[in-house]
Order: structure tokens, then C-alpha cells, then sequence
């Protein structure tokens, strides 16, 4: 079950779902929309290893925008901060982000009971296009779990994505054992 708009608000009243900044008209009949932030990230090297931490570097994008390229992998950030202590949350992109011919992840659109931070985005895109901080980028939906949830995630020990950052993120893979 999707959270309606109603039972999004109740759990936020609760204190179960937080987004900071929290703005009423972003709220949907079954998600809410979240923004860009201001920092974009892309990899340092053009090749990849998992087992390797690869690092990234980040750049603020410009008042007048920034033009996404084909062919490269740019991680984002959402303005939002968000806790979500009793449902999965979903990020998905907006019909008009998709429009435009960007992906705002590439595998990574659900979230887990437990998570608390911003949302780093994978972003691609078609064709070239021009990006603005702030522009409505996705949207968050609730679902409903059922059972007790014993291992939420910003309790377990091998979480990898914890911590308040308003920047992308790389991935961590490499400290998997694999």
C-alpha cells in the first residue's frame, strides 16, 4: 500500500516521516516532490573498479544552470533531508525530468526503513540538457511495511550511507567483502 497524501502528513505530524525543507504545495495526492541541491559530483578517473574506493569531485551548479552531458554519470543531491522511521520510501523521477531525458538513478530508487539523509541521485541523460539547483527533480513515495522492522538502517553497524551531507556521495562498494 502507497502512502495517500493524507497518511503522509499524519506520519510527518508523528514525527515518522521527516522532510526538512518540508513545503506543503510539494505534496502530492500520493508523494511528495523533492529538489536539486546545489552540488553535482562526477567520478576522477573514467574507469571504475568495485573493489577500489573511487573517489569523486564536486562542483556547485552555476545560478544560469549546468549542461548535463551523454555518456557520463553525475551524482546529485536533493535539498531535502529526509527520515523515514516506519515506511520504504521510493524516489522516483518526475514525468517532466523524464521528459527532458534524465534518469535521476540508475538501480538505487528505493530507500530503507531507517534512512536519514538527503538522497544522492545517479543522473544521466539522453541528450544534452541544462540543469538548474532547485529545479523539482523527483518525487517520494511511501509504502506501507508489514511486520516489526528489526534491522532499520541507520542502526545497523555496516551501514554505508549514514551521516547528514548536503553533497553526492560515491559509492561505497568497495568496502563490501566480495
Amino acid at each position: 500500500m502507497i502512502l495517500s497524501d493524507t497518511l503522509i502528513l499524519a506520519e510527518i505530524e508523528k514525527g515518522t516521516i521527516v522532510i526538512e525543507p518540508y513545503d506543503r504545495s510539494n505534496l502530492g495526492s500520493n508523494s511528495y516532490d523533492v529538489h536539486l541541491g546545489k552540488y553535482l559530483a562526477v567520478y576522477n578517473e573514467s574507469t571504475l573498479d568495485a573493489r577500489k574506493h573511487n573517489t569523486i569531485s564536486h562542483f556547485e551548479i552555476p545560478d544560469d544552470g549546468y549542461v548535463l552531458q551523454p555518456g557520463t554519470l553525475y551524482l546529485g543531491v536533493t535539498e531535502e533531508y529526509t527520515e523515514t522511521h516506519g515506511h520504504v520510501p521510493f524516489l522516483e523521477g518526475k514525468s517532466s525530468t523524464g521528459r527532458l531525458g534524465i534518469n535521476i538513478h540508475a538501480t538505487a530508487g528505493k530507500g530503507d526503513v531507517g534512512f536519514c539523509n538527503a538522497w544522492t541521485l545517479e543522473i544521466s541523460c539522453i541528450q544534452p540538457v541544462r540543469i538548474y539547483k532547485g529545479m523539482p527533480i523527483g518525487q517520494l513515495i511511501y509504502f506501507v511495511t508489514e511486520g516489526d522492522v528489526i534491522n532499520k538502517y541507520n542502526k545497523k553497524e555496516n551501514a554505508k550511507y549514514t551521516g547528514r551531507t548536503d553533497k553526492p556521495v560515491e559509492s561505497m562498494m568497495w568496502k563490501n567483502k566480495f
